[in-house]
C-alpha cells in the first residue's frame, strides 16, 4: 500500500510543486510524514495500519519528488553534481543503516518503535527544511492538469499491481494480463490528452531532448537491475554460502557503501568534466561488474563477493550523481519539480519491476532445471540448481546493461559531433 502510494502520487507532487511552489509542499511532506509515523506507531489492527501507512506515503512522496528539484534550484550549475552526489551519499548511508537501527529498535522494542522513531527525525526535518530551503516562487501562473492526472493515476496503479499481483498469481492469469492492458490503454489516452491541454501535467517535448531521454531510460535501467539482484542476493548468501543473517547484512552493505563512497567525488568531477564521460564509465563498471558477479558459485568466498560487488557499488555512484544531474540540467525552473517527480519515479517503477521481472526469471529457471532433476520445490532446491539460475540471471543483467552502455556510448558520440 505504501509502495503503490508514492508510485501513483509522485509525478502529481512533481507538477504540483512547479504550480504552488516547492518550499511549501516540501515541508507538508515533512508534517504529514511524521503525523502519519504516529499514526501507524499507535495502529491497534492491521487494517489502520495499513490505511495510516497510505496517509504516511503521501508525506513520502513529497519527500522523494522535490528533493532533487530543490538541490538543482538551489546550487548553481558548476555546484550542482557535487550538491546531487553528496545527496547520493545521504542515500547509501539510509540503505546502509536503516536496517540496522531496526534491527536494533526491535531488539530493544516492540514494533511500533519503528514508526515512533521517526517523530524526532521528522520535527527537526520540517524545522530545517522551514529555515534553509529557499522559497522561490514560480514565475507563471499554471493550470493542474487534473484529468491527465486522473489517467496517469489510473495507468500507473494498475501497472504496480499487476508487476505485484504477478509475483504470486503468473503474470500469464488473465487478471495480471488485464492490469497490464489497462496500463497501455491508459498511457495512451495521457499522451492524447497531454498533446492537447494548454497546461499539461507532463510537457512532452522534454522528451525531444535525447540527452534527457537517454539519461531517463539508463537511468531506468540501473534500477531495474540493482533492484532484481538486491533482491536474490540474501538467498545465495544464507541459501548456498550459509553465511548467517548478521554476516549477509554486512555484504550486502557492500554495494551501497561503495556507491556512497564514490558518489559526491563523481558529482565533483561532473561539474568539470561534464555528465556524459562519467555515465558511460560508470554504466562500463556496472557491466563489468555484473559479468564478474555471474561467475560467482557454491564456493565462492568472502573476498570473491566483495572483488565483484564493490566495482558495482563505485560504478553505480560513478553513474548516478552526474546522470540525475544531466536530467535536472536539461530543463527549465519552470519544470524543475516534474523532472524530479520523473526521476523518482523512474527509481521506483523499476525497481518495482526489476523484483518483479528479475526475480520470476530466476524462479523460472529453477523450476525448469527441477523438472528435469524430478524436483518441485523452488525454495528448497539443490544448491548447484540455484547457483546455475543465478549466474545466468547475472547474465542476462548484464546483457541489459550493455544496452544501456550502447545508448550512452551513442549519446556520447551524438554530442561529440555536435
Amino acid at each position: 500500500a505504501y509502495m503503490l502510494t508514492v508510485g501513483t502520487f509522485m509525478l502529481m507532487a512533481g507538477r504540483l510543486a512547479d504550480i504552488i511552489g516547492k518550499k511549501s509542499l516540501y515541508i507538508s511532506g515533512f508534517i504529514v510524514f511524521t503525523i502519519g509515523s504516529a499514526l501507524c506507531g499507535l495502529s491497534q489492527n492491521i487494517g489502520m495500519l495499513i490505511a495510516f501507512r497510505v496517509f504516511q506515503a503521501l508525506g513520502a512522496v513529497m519527500l522523494a519528488a522535490l528533493g532533487t528539484a530543490i538541490i538543482t534550484e538551489a546550487f548553481p550549475p558548476q555546484e550542482r553534481g557535487m550538491a546531487l552526489g553528496i545527496g547520493g551519499m545521504m542515500v547509501s548511508i539510509g540503505l546502509i543503516s536503516g536496517p540496522a537501527i531496526g534491527g536494533l529498535i526491535l531488539g530493544v522494542a516492540s514494533w511500533r518503535w519503528i514508526f515512533f522513531v521517526n517523530l524526532p527525525i521528522g520535527i527537526i526535518g520540517t524545522m530545517m527544511a522551514w529555515y534553509f530551503v529557499p522559497a522561490y516562487r514560480p514565475g507563471v501562473k499554471e493550470s493542474f492538469d487534473f484529468l491527465g492526472a486522473a489517467i496517469m493515476f489510473i495507468g500507473l496503479l494498475a501497472l504496480l499491481l499487476g508487476l505485484t499481483i504477478g509475483q504470486y498469481l503468473g503474470y500469464a492469469h488473465p487478471y495480471v494480463v488485464g492490469l497490464f492492458a489497462g496500463f497501455f490503454i491508459a498511457l495512451l489516452l495521457f499522451v492524447q490528452i497531454e498533446k492537447r491541454v494548454t497546461h499539461p501535467m507532463i510537457d512532452l517535448s522534454i522528451f525531444k531532448n535525447s540527452l534527457f531521454s537517454v539519461n531517463l531510460i539508463t537511468g531506468f535501467i540501473t534500477f531495474v537491475s540493482v533492484a532484481g539482484v538486491t533482491l536474490l542476493m540474501p538467498f545465495y548468501l544464507q541459501n548456498i554460502l550459509s553465511y548467517p543473517p548478521s554476516q549477509a547484512g554486512l555484504l550486502l552493505a557492500v554495494f551501497p557503501l561503495g556507491m556512497g563512497l564514490i558518489a559526491p567525488l563523481a558529482g565533483w568531477l561532473s561539474d568539470r568534466w561534464g555528465t556524459r564521460r562519467l555515465t558511460t564509465v560508470g554504466l562500463f563498471l556496472l557491466l563489468f561488474g555484473y559479468l564478474s558477479a555471474s561467475t560467482l558459485n557454491e564456493s565462492s568466498t568472502v573476498e570473491d563477493y566483495v572483488l565483484r560487488f564493490l566495482p558495482l557499488g563505485i560504478g553505480m555512484g560513478v553513474f548516478q550523481s552526474p546522470n540525475n544531474s544531466a536530467i535536472m540540467g536539461t530543463v527549465s525552473r519552470q519544470r524543475l519539480g516534474i523532472a524530479s517527480g520523473l526521476l523518482s519515479l523512474t527509481r521506483t517503477v523499476g525497481q518495482t519491476i526489476g523484483i518483479a521481472l528479475i526475480g520470476a526469471v530466476w524462479a523460472g529457471l529453477v523450476q525448469s532445471y527441477l523438472q528435469v532433476q524430478g524436483f518441485t520445490d523452488v525454495t528448497n532446491a539443490p544448491p548447484f540448481i540455484q547457483v546455475i539460475a543465478l549466474q545466468q540471471v547475472l547474465v542476462g543483467v548484464s546483457l541489459l546493461i550493455g544496452s544501456a552502455f550502447i545508448m550512452s556510448l551513442w549519446a556520447l558520440w551524438k554530442e561529440k559531433r555536435k
